[in-house]
C-alpha cells in the first residue's frame, strides 16, 4: 500500500487548470522528487496534499485513509509535514523557540527541549539555538524550517525548493541530511537543482501543464526525450 496517493486530483483557478487529473503513488520509505518547468503545478499539487489549497476534484489518501477534506493541521497530526517554498519561520523568535512551537504539537514538558535539540542538531543549527530567526541567512532559515518539520516526527516530509539560497557547501550537507532522514521518514522533494534531484531521488515524477508527463528512475528521466523538451534540456 502506498503511504500517500491521489486519484484524479485537479485544481482550477477561475478558468485556469493548475493541476489536471493527477494519479500519484508514493511508497513508504522512498525519496521521491517532483520536478517540472515553472508554472507546471508542482506547488499547487503539494499544497492540495497538505490541505493548504482546496482541491477541485479527486481524492487524496494517506495510509489508506481519505484525507481530501481534512484541514492542514489535522494532516500534520497524521504525520504529514510540509516546508514552504518561501520561508515561514517566526523572525522575532529564537531558533529554538521556532522549533519548540512545532514540537509542542506532538510532545509536552521536558520532552520539548530534547526534541528541539535533536532536530537542530540534525540540520546543523545546534550552535544557533538562541539566535533570532530573522538574523539567520536565507539558507539557514530553510534549514530551520526543516528542523521544524522534523520536530513533528513526520511519516512524510514534503520539502518545497529546500536548496534555494543554499551555498554549494551547504547543498552538500543538505544531501547528506536527506540521506540520513530517509532512514526514518518518506520524503517528497520539489526541487529545481537537477544535480540534487539526480543524486538523491529513488524515483522522479515530472509535471508539465498540471499533468504527469513522465515517471521513472533518475536514469529513465534523464533519457526521456519528452522531459528534455519540456525542461529545455536541463535534465
Amino acid at each position: 500500500m502506498s503511504l500517500l496517493s491521489t486519484r484524479g486530483l485537479s485544481k482550477h483557478f477561475a478558468g485556469l487548470t493548475a493541476v489536471n487529473d493527477v494519479d500519484f503513488d508514493l511508497p513508504e520509505g522512498q525519496i521521491r522528487a517532483l520536478i517540472g518547468p515553472n508554472g507546471a503545478g508542482k506547488t499547487t499539487f503539494v499544497s492540495m496534499l497538505c490541505g493548504r489549497v482546496e482541491l477541485s476534484s479527486g481524492v487524496v489518501m494517506f495510509e489508506g485513509r481519505d484525507i481530501s477534506v481534512l484541514p492542514a493541521h489535522k494532516r500534520i497530526g497524521l504525520g504529514l509535514a510540509y516546508t514552504f517554498q518561501i520561508t515561514s519561520v517566526f523572525g522575532n523568535l529564537s531558533v529554538a523557540e521556532n522549533v519548540a512551537l512545532a514540537a509542542r504539537r506532538r510532545v509536552k514538558g521536558a520532552m520539548v527541549a530534547q526534541v528541539v535539540t535533536e532536530a537542530l542538531g540534525k540540520v546543523g543549527l545546534a550552535d544557533r539555538m538562541e539566535q533570532n530567526a530573522a538574523d539567520l541567512s536565507y539558507g539557514h532559515q530553510r534549514l530551520l524550517e526543516i528542523a521544524m518539520g522534523l520536530a513533528q516526527a513526520p511519516k512524510l516530509l514534503i520539502l518545497d525548493e529546500p536548496t534555494q539560497g543554499l551555498a554549494d557547501s551547504e547543498i552538500s550537507d543538505f544531501k547528506a541530511l536527506i540521506r540520513d532522514l530517509a532512514n526514518s521518514t518518506t520524503i517528497l522533494l520539489i526541487e529545481h537543482n537537477m544535480n540534487v534531484v539526480m543524486e538523491l531521488a529513488d524515483f522522479i515524477t515530472v509535471l508539465d501543464f498540471g499533468q504527469v508527463l513522465a515517471e521513472g528512475t533518475p536514469q529513465d528521466i534523464r533519457a526521456n526525450a519528452a522531459v528534455q523538451a519540456a525542461y529545455l534540456g536541463t535534465v
